[in-house]
C-alpha cells in the first residue's frame, strides 16, 4: 500500500465517514472498520503509514487491540480516548501508543497529529544510512532507526527513538521535557500532559539498567531527564 495509508478502527459510522472524508482531501486513503477484531485483524495484515484506535469497540476494546498488536507490529498508533479520562491515555502510551487524541477533536487536530507522527516514523528516510551515536554501549542508528544496547536489539516506537536520540545528543547534560516534547511528539509541553514521562518511562524499561545497576535515564527535579554512563 501507500505510504499515506491510513487504518481508522471506530465505532462510529458517521464519524469515519467524516474523517475519511477531510483526510482524503489531503491525500490519505483511509480505510474504516468498525469492530476491536476486525480492526485488529486487518492491522495486522495491512501495510498502513499509520492507524487510528478508538479506545471504545465493540468485540475488544482499544487497548486490548493495541495489546495485541504491539506483539506482531510496530506500526504507528494513535488512539482517541474520552476526554479527561486520563487512564486511558497513560494505559495506552504505556503499550506503545505513539500518541492519543481526546473525543470530541477538531479534524485539524487530528490531521496534525497524524502528520506529526508520520513524520516521526519516516525522519530516518532523508538521513545517511551511516549517521550513528555510539555512546557507551548504546549505539543509535537514524538511517536505519535502528538502535542496540550491548548486544541487543532494541524494538523502539517512532517516539521512543526520537527521546533516545535527544538524550544521548546532549548527554550528560540534562534535556527539558519541553524541548523533549517538541522533539518528539512535535508540541510543547503542558504539565497536564504526561506523554513525555510515560514514554522516557517505556524506553527506561527497554534500555534496562546500566552494570551498575543504576538507571541510565534520571529524571532531574524541576528541568527534565538526563542520559547517564
Amino acid at each position: 500500500m501507500a505510504k499515506q495509508d491510513i487504518l481508522l478502527i471506530d465505532d462510529d459510522v458517521d464519524l469515519c465517514e467524516l474523517l475519511r472524508n477531510y483526510l482524503s482531501n489531503d491525500g490519505f486513503c483511509v480505510e474504516t472498520v468498525h469492530d476491536g477484531p476486525g480492526g485488529l485483524e486487518r492491522a495486522i495484515q495491512g501495510s498502513y503509514s499509520l492507524v487510528v484506535l478508538d479506545v471504545m469497540l465493540p468485540g475488544m476494546n482499544g487497548l486490548e487491540v493495541l495489546r495485541l498488536l504491539r506483539q506482531q507490529s510496530f506500526v504507528p498508533v494513535l488512539m482517541l480516548t474520552a476526554r479527561g479520562d486520563d487512564v486511558d491515555r497513560i494505559v495506552g502510551l504505556e503499550m506503545g501508543a505513539d500518541d492519543y487524541l481526546a473525543k470530541p477533536f477538531n479534524p485539524r487536530e487530528l490531521l496534525a497529529r497524524i502528520r506529526a507522527v508520520q513524520r516521526r516514523a519516516t525522519a530516518a528516510l532523508s538521513s545517511s544510512a551511516h549517521e550513528s551515536l555510539h555512546i557507551g554501549d548504546l549505539e543509535l542508528n537514524r538511517g536505519r532507526r535502528s538502535a542496540r544496547c550491548g548486544e541487543r536489539e532494541l524494538s523502539l516506537t517512532g517516539v521512543e527513538f526520537s527521546l533516545l536520540e535527544l538524550l544521548l545528543r546532549s548527554a550528560p547534560e540534562p534535556v527539558t521535557r519541553d524541548v523533549l516534547s517538541r522533539g518528539a511528539l512535535e508540541r510543547a509541553y503542558s504539565p497536564l500532559d504526561r506523554s513525555i514521562d510515560v514514554h522516557v518511562s517505556n524506553l527506561r524499561k527497554k534500555l534496562g539498567p546500566r552494570t551498575d545497576g543504576g538507571e541510565r535515564i534520571i529524571a532531574v527535579r524541576g528541568v527534565g531527564y538526563a542520559m547517564v554512563f
